[in-house]
């Protein structure tokens, strides 16, 4: 099953166009989709579209971007809600931002601090978003390792190989973009090459980040076909073995979804 692990279907780029973006997610053969919460004070909004579609999952916590702007929370806001929502499946997404630093460094730290923590209690992945912060990233993830393990992705991967390598070895998955479609990102794609593909997933990032050939667009789940498409191409398997690879890599990775009936999926 081919499944976009990671969209923002709460953002108002969809707010007119929804029943048209399910089903043409559908008609590319998009069976499955989280839709990723980056503001607590937006959560409710987020759960809802997972509640109102069987094959739409959510996940927890604040974007760096958005960590002073959202204020003080606590290790139980984020469990909170992952007990409440059974439809909650990932913690995040959380991490660091060192390119637009639109909260200060030492804020995006804590925060971070705090969604790991959350997701070695309840054993749900961490969502990370990392630019521009490879050493510091490295030294959260392994420091917080350290004091147990959690499990995670690295979402939208486009930064170094430390940020693999390290990710690999904590156990993680690392999720693709439309970036490794992009003609200037060769070196990513070096990186996509030695990665196992039992541990990748695709994405979207919808609405950003849409892939070549629909770069300049609006992002929409129905084109991680199209990056999909060019992974299977670069790992060297079939469209299908890698749609079905990284189907099965998602719902392991995010295994609540087990504890839960599928319906019809």
């Amino acid at each position: 099953m081919l499944v976009d692990s990671h969209c923002h279907l709460d953002f108002e780029d969809f707010a007119e166009d929804m029943d048209g973006v399910l089903a043409r997610a559908a008609e590319a053969g998009v069976g499955a989709m989280q839709t990723i919460c980056t503001r607590l004070s937006q959560f409710e909004q987020v759960s809802a579209i997972a509640d109102k579609y069987p094959h739409i999952w959510c996940s927890v916590g604040i974007h760096p971007h958005h960590v002073t702007e959202e204020g003080a929370f606590s290790v139980e806001n984020l469990l909170s809600r992952v007990e409440a929502q059974p439809k909650v499946i990932g913690i995040g997404e959380t991490g660091l931002d060192f390119h637009y630093d639109m909260s200060p460094r030492a804020e995006q730290e804590t925060a971070f601090r705090i969604h790991i923590e959350a997701a070695r209690q309840c054993q749900l992945p961490l969502i990370v978003h990392t630019r521009n912060a490879d050493i510091e990233t490295c030294q959260i993830l392994r420091d917080e390792a350290g004091r147990g393990a959690f499990p995670g992705v690295i979402h939208c991967f486009s930064v170094g190989r430390e940020v693999a390598e390290t990710a690999l070895e904590l156990g993680f998955y690392i999720s693709l973009s439309g970036i490794v479609t992009f003609k200037n990102a060769e070196a990513l794609r070096e990186i996509v090459r030695d990665v196992p593909i039992e541990r990748i997933l695709v994405e979207t990032d919808a609405p950003f980040l849409a892939p070549i050939p629909h770069r300049g667009q609006r992002n929409e789940p129905a084109y991680v076909r199209d990056t999909a498409a060019y992974v299977a191409e670069l790992k060297g398997v079939s469209y299908d073995e890698l749609a079905a690879q990284t189907g099965e890599n998602f719902f392991r990775a995010f295994s609540r979804i087990d504890s839960q009936s599928l319906v019809n999926q």
